[in-house]
């Protein structure tokens, strides 16, 4: 009975209790799911457009970081360097197609899951070779992003927040909204949804997989840019912020691995439902519960649904 008291109406009971670290607490939450579903997009449009589940990801949010700080080092303006980082992106997506995917069109899926794991410990060791392996600041005054807090009053008590998690927040579902709408409504997206559907389908009406493949992984590259500013902004810029893209696996197993809305849904419940657990339950159960309890969630969710809430069921005829 204590057992059950401690789990179920002592937390319910802090939250009615103090319902402005409640709103705090959904707040961070709602922040972190935003960036999370950042993550997410970009395995998300990869996977659709070429069958790949891209491990690289994470490592490319790193390298992007890595080269806008590095070139700003250099003594480069902030916005040339973003720029210039965006070609770079664009120039390492080119690469990819060129020398990874175009020669192992048709091959098995785990041979281009095997290939994402080449790509991801040559950026590591280009990485370390070109910007060293010491972690850097994130250049975000340099970049005009806020800093400072904003504070908000809710039944008597204070909400803050952070001006860079608002400006984060904004931009990150500006990006995401705005990828929707482009791969749903414009003559690429539609491209991009034929070559996900059939390979050669796609081939036989005149629509070119390189081309496609080329706009899908420069795409992840300026998302895994956006990400990587944002979360270089909330710690420093390393190869340790890799891990946070394995955050991205569970969102993808909640909203299912082909929705883009599924990313943003999946990553608002991972990023509301650890900073909860963490703050509320997390002292029952020793603390530092909000490092695995996304994977409980989204295990939890497999066997309800394993398709996720929006991926589509697939039904094969034996």
């Amino acid at each position: 009975m204590d057992l059950l008291r401690a789990l179920f109406v002592d937390p319910f009971a802090q939250m009615v209790a103090a319902p402005d670290l409640l709103a705090q607490t959904i707040w961070e939450g709602l922040v972190a799911g935003v960036l999370y579903s950042l993550i997410a997009l970009g395995f998300v449009l990869i996977y659709k457009a070429s069958g790949v589940f891209n491990f690289a990801q994470g490592i490319m949010m790193v390298f992007a970081a890595l080269t806008l700080v590095g070139l700003h080092e250099k003594g480069v303006p902030a916005w040339a360097a973003l720029i210039l980082t965006i070609a770079v992106m664009y120039a390492l997506a080119l690469a990819i197609e060129r020398l990874v995917l175009r020669p192992l069109v048709n091959q098995p899926d785990i041979i281009l899951l095997m290939a994402t794991f080449g790509i991801t410990y040559f950026l590591i060791g280009f990485g370390e070779l070109v910007f060293g392996g010491n972690p850097k600041s994130m250049i975000t005054k340099e970049l005009l992003l806020p800093d400072g807090a904003l504070d908000l009053h809710i039944l008597g008590g204070k909400v803050e927040l952070q001006k860079l998690d608002i400006a984060a927040a904004a931009i990150a579902l500006i990006m995401v909204v705005s990828l929707a709408t482009f791969f749903q409504r414009t003559r690429i997206g539609r491209a991009l949804r034929a070559v996900a559907d059939d390979h050669q389908a796609a081939l036989s009406v005149g629509i070119s997989l390189d081309q496609i493949w080329v706009i899908v992984w420069f795409t992840a590259g300026v998302v895994a840019l956006a990400t990587g500013i944002f979360w270089g902004a909330r710690s420093e810029v390393s190869f340790a912020l890799q891990v946070v893209a394995l955050k991205a696996l569970p969102v993808l197993i909640l909203g299912g691995l082909t929705s883009v809305p599924g990313a943003i849904v999946g990553g608002l419940i991972i990023g509301v439902g650890e900073k909860l657990g963490e703050f509320y339950w997390g002292p029952l159960l020793g603390g530092g519960i909000e490092s695995w309890l996304a994977y409980v969630i989204a295990l939890a969710f497999l066997l309800i649904r394993p398709q996720g809430l929006f991926g589509e069921r697939i039904i094969e005829r034996i």
